[in-house]
Parts: C-alpha cells; sequence; structure tokens
C-alpha cells in the first residue's frame, strides 16, 4: 500500500506503526512534517516550514485557527506536488489538532483520511477550571475555549474517519461525533519499557548524577514542568517526603516551556516560580531538574525508580505514564477521569488528589515505606500492561482499522 502521513512532528505518535509497516515491506511511505526528531527507515519525509501567522490586527482568540488554516494551505500544496510527481497513496494518516488535514481531501478526494481526534475543549468539567489556585474570572473564557474547538469543527465535517486513545478523550467530544471516533488504545514495546531489576544493585548515573544503591529514588517525568501536569503541586510535597526521606533522592525529567496551560503571570518558567516559593523549604542537592532526555535515559530511571509520580489535569494522557505501567514503576498517580481508564487505588497503584501536595506526599512516603504494598503494585501494573497495552495488539487493531478504512471507502 501507498501511506501518506501528516504531523507537525515526525515520528509523533506513529514510530511504532512507521516501523511496523516498514518491517512488513512492499509499503510505499511519504510523511509531510515541519521538523524531524530523527529518521526512521522506510520513510521519505517531506519538510514544509511552519506558516508565519498573519500580521494584522485579529482577535486574539482566532490566532490559533488562522494559523491551522494557513499550516492546512502549505500542507495541500506539497500534497499537490506530490499528487502531480505520481504519488497517490491508499489511505492518509494525520493529526487533526493542528489543521494540517483540513484541505487534504481537496487534492485527493478518492482517498481515505484516518485522523487523529486529541481532545474537544470544554467550558467546564474538563481540564478548564479544575484548578482552583487558576480559575478565570474573564468573562470572555466560554468564548475562548468554545473558539479552540474551530479546528475540531472543521474535522468533524469533513469525510473521513477519526481514532482516539482513551474512552476520556472520546467523550470530551459531543456525542453525535462519536460514531466516527474509534477507540484505538496506544501500545508499549514490553520488550523495551520492561521491568530490569539488576538497576536496583549498581550505582546509576544520568549526567552528573549518580543515584546510589541505598538510596531511595522518586521520578516525576512530563514533557514540560507545569501545573497541567500537577508539577507545582508536587513541588510543594517536596519538603514533607525530603524531610521525612533523608535517604531518599528526586529526579525531574521535562523542559521549562509550556505546552498545556498558560505561562505564570510575569514572566519566567514554573520551575523559577515553585523555587521562589519554597525558597529554604527544599534540600536542593536532593532535587535533580535534568531537562528532555533520550527515551533511553527515561527508561532506566523508570526502572530504578522507588516511587514515581505522574499528576495530570483531566486532560490528554502522557506517552510515559504507559510505559511507566510497562517498566512496573511503582505509581502515585493522580485520581483523574483518563488515568482511572488505566489505573486503580491499591490495584495497581496510588491515586492521590493532584490538587493536594499532603495526598502526594502521603503517597509516595507510604510506597517508600511499605515494600511489600511496593511489590505487588509493580507486580500487578506490569501485568495489567501485558494485559492491555501490548504493542502487537495494538498494531493489528491498527491494520484493521486501516483496512477498514480503505474498504468502506
Amino acid at each position: 500500500m501507498r501511506y501518506l502521513f501528516v504531523h507537525q512532528t515526525f515520528p509523533a505518535q506513529y514510530s511504532h506503526l512507521l516501523r511496523h509497516l516498514h518491517q512488513q515491506g512492499g509499503h510505499e511511505i511519504v510523511f509531510i512534517t515541519s521538523y524531524m526528531k530523527k529518521e526512521l527507515p522506510g520513510v521519505r519525509c517531506v519538510l514544509y516550514d511552519p506558516p508565519t501567522p498573519s500580521p494584522s490586527a485579529m482577535h486574539s482568540a482566532l490566532v490559533e485557527f488562522d494559523h491551522a488554516v494557513r499550516r492546512a494551505e502549505v500542507v495541500a500544496r506539497l500534497a499537490l506536488s506530490l499528487k502531480n510527481l505520481g504519488y497517490v497513496p491508499d489511505i492518509i494518516i494525520g493529526h487533526h489538532g493542528w489543521g494540517e488535514l483540513l484541505n487534504i481531501g481537496d487534492v485527493f478526494p478518492d482517498v481515505p483520511v484516518l485522523g487523529y481526534f486529541e481532545f474537544y475543549y470544554q467550558v467546564s468539567g474538563q481540564d478548564v477550571g479544575f484548578d482552583p489556585e487558576f480559575l478565570l474570572s474573564d468573562k470572555t473564557v466560554p468564548a475562548f475555549v468554545r473558539l479552540k474547538n474551530a479546528i475540531n469543527h472543521q474535522a468533524l465535517a469533513l469525510p473521513g474517519y477519526g481514532q482516539t486513545p482513551t474512552f476520556f478523550q472520546r467523550n470530551s467530544y459531543p456525542q453525535w461525533a462519536h460514531k466516527n471516533i474509534h477507540l484505538l488504545p496506544e501500545g508499549v514495546d514490553l520488550s523495551v519499557c520492561r521491568p530490569d531489576p539488576s538497576v536496583m544493585k549498581r550505582v546509576l548515573t544520568v549526567g552528573d548524577v549518580h543515584i546510589q544503591p541505598y538510596e531511595k529514588l522518586i521520578t516525576y517525568v512530563a514533557r514540560n514542568m507545569e501545573p497541567y501536569r500537577g508539577f507545582h503541586n508536587f513541588m510543594r510535597a517536596l519538603p514533607r517526603i525530603l524531610e521525612a526521606r533523608p535517604d531518599a533522592r528526586v529526579i525531574l525529567v521535562g523542559g521549562d516551556r509550556v505546552s498545556y496551560g498558560r505561562l505564570p503571570e510575569g514572566g519566567g518558567t514554573w520551575r523559577e516560580v515553585m523555587l521562589r516559593e519554597l525558597k529554604g523549604k527544599l534540600d536542593l542537592d536532593r532535587i535533580h531538574f535534568i531537562g528532555w532526555q533520550p527515551h533511553e535515559v527515561l527508561i532506566r530511571l523508570m526502572q530504578r525508580s522507588d516511587a514515581h509520580v505522574y499528576l495530570t489535569y483531566p486532560f490528554v494522557l502522557s506517552w510515559s505514564l504507559r510505559e511507566a505501567m510497562a517498566i512496573g514503576c511503582p505509581m502515585v498517580v493522580s485520581d483523574t477521569a483518563p488515568v482511572r481508564e488505566l489505573l486503580d487505588n491499591r490495584v495497581n497503584a496510588l491515586t492521590v488528589s493532584c490538587l493536594k501536595p499532603e495526598q502526594i506526599a502521603e503517597g509516595v512516603l507510604e510506597l517508600l515505606e511499605d515494600r511489600a504494598l511496593a511489590r505487588r503494585l509493580q507486580q500487578r501494573v506490569r501485568a495489567d500492561a501485558q494485559e492491555k497495552l501490548d504493542l502487537q495488539s495494538y498494531l493489528a487493531q491498527y491494520e484493521k482499522l486501516i483496512d477498514d478504512s480503505v474498504h468502506r471507502r
């Protein structure tokens, strides 16, 4: 088959599928993107420059949609160039979030499109207004939130088929849209993301940080350290944790930008904000911010972790959560709807309110102190990952969805 993938960042969530298709052989794969993190065998990437937002004085709520429309135009021109060169795909697979797929059906009207529907914003009941610390009093907020779905509505009106990985994400969309959004739970490479007890018996070195076998390691991983991923309240839990456990060391993986939500008032980063707030309360010799790390480093850290903390608003789940499950991490996680699809309190993790630092601290300390509980949770979460997150099962479901999309068309 001929495949055309579209996503602003290569390879995004298509890494496993692209490798699988290449190993099968006999496929032609082209990927339109604006940024390449790495290369993959058997995939030809076509790069485009992200469009520059219009300098005109538009309403601030329309900037995101304006950018999406411009991306759609650029991607459609590239697709037309491919078509003129004789490349007509059998299926187009991509992410609807940035508007890149909005015009591609005009270029390939007879080619099915399988689009990733990630999240539909709501004025209440999800991420907006979830954290009382960041309530927005501006009466224009509901209008801004609704306008964030402009791309969603354009995508839902197009012919084609949709997918999303969790019930929570599908249920964020209006009921009338559910019939066109297929649930496809994402998988994990269980042979790579797996427990390795030997890591606990030796010194683990990450950059200039050396974790000794006798030290208790607490880990936190997020793309960026921000309130949407509970960073602020995790930091507030650390004074109690470190005071109670002089043998504990904390490693935080992630950047200082903002992926979701907003920047701190007054500028700077959320890390700087929290370090100022907690000045004099933290033993900074035992807290390490190590930035973004290669995948293999993340795996080693989670294999070594005595307590892995994953916190999130009611929002899209991070890939790191599924990988932590596969590795068999003893975990303290937020008691929010998307997390509850995969983890149950005291069955395969400890669940806490991500809004309450004292609960986060209690959960971490319980895991560090009750090693029998930690081992039981580790064993169960690994078993659940093997049952629910198996990569081969995920790829088989993906192939079936692709075949169904092609044949229905």
